[in-house]
This record gives C-alpha cells, structure tokens and sequence, in this order.
C-alpha cells in the first residue's frame, strides 16, 4: 500500500533551491549523498481538477495565516506577490533562488487534514 509521497521540483539552479528549502523554510532534511537533500514536508492532502491536460500538476504550499507567512519571507530578503483572493483561499506567489515561482496559500475550503 501507498505510505508517502515525493515530489520533484524542477530547477535551473538545484543547489541554490535545495538552500531556500533548508535555510529559509527551514524544512528537515536528510542527505542523499552528494548534497542531494531530500526533505520532510508538513501533512498533505490532493485534489483532482477538471483540464482539457493530462499530466499537469501543480504544487502549492499551505500556511495558516497568508499575511504572517509573505511578512515573514520579507523579513528573510524573499518577496511574494500581491495577494490574490480567491474562493478556496487567499494565494501569493513566490520565486525560488532557481527561477521557479511556488504558491502558498491561506486555505478557505474543507480540508481533510482538519479530520
């Protein structure tokens, strides 16, 4: 049976991505050798949305208080877009070391880890 998840980001620029995860979110992390960090991410859920696509899927990272979070990324020297409302939630937007932008959001809607 299933007991996890793992996702891979993409990057122009790994290293300096693997550091934002370690140094700035803070993640644990083990290292696969190499410095290949591999980190532990908070509970999860997944949701399945209707597209014209197969294949696509995007990720976004969940915070309890959407204002706090974007304050804090300032305080750190990593800016957030503008706040974007939205019916499941509050989202902003931010770019990775790499190039890569990352949602994070503000929940709104039903979640099962509040089970």
């Amino acid at each position: 049976m299933i007991k996890a998840a793992h996702i891979v980001l993409y990057s122009k620029n790994p290293s300096a991505d693997r550091e934002f995860f370690r140094d700035v979110l803070k993640y644990p992390y083990v290292d696969a050798g190499h410095d290949w960090l591999i980190f532990k991410l908070p509970p999860a859920e997944v949701a399945v949305h209707p597209s014209d696509i197969n294949g696509a899927q995007e990720l976004f990272l969940m915070c309890e208080d959407v204002e706090t979070f974007i304050a804090e990324m300032g305080a750190q020297g990593v800016a957030c877009s503008q706040i974007q409302p939205e019916r499941w939630g509050l989202i902003t937007r931010l770019t990775l070391p790499g190039g890569g932008t990352l949602g994070v959001y503000e929940p709104r809607h039903p979640s099962p880890l509040n089970l």
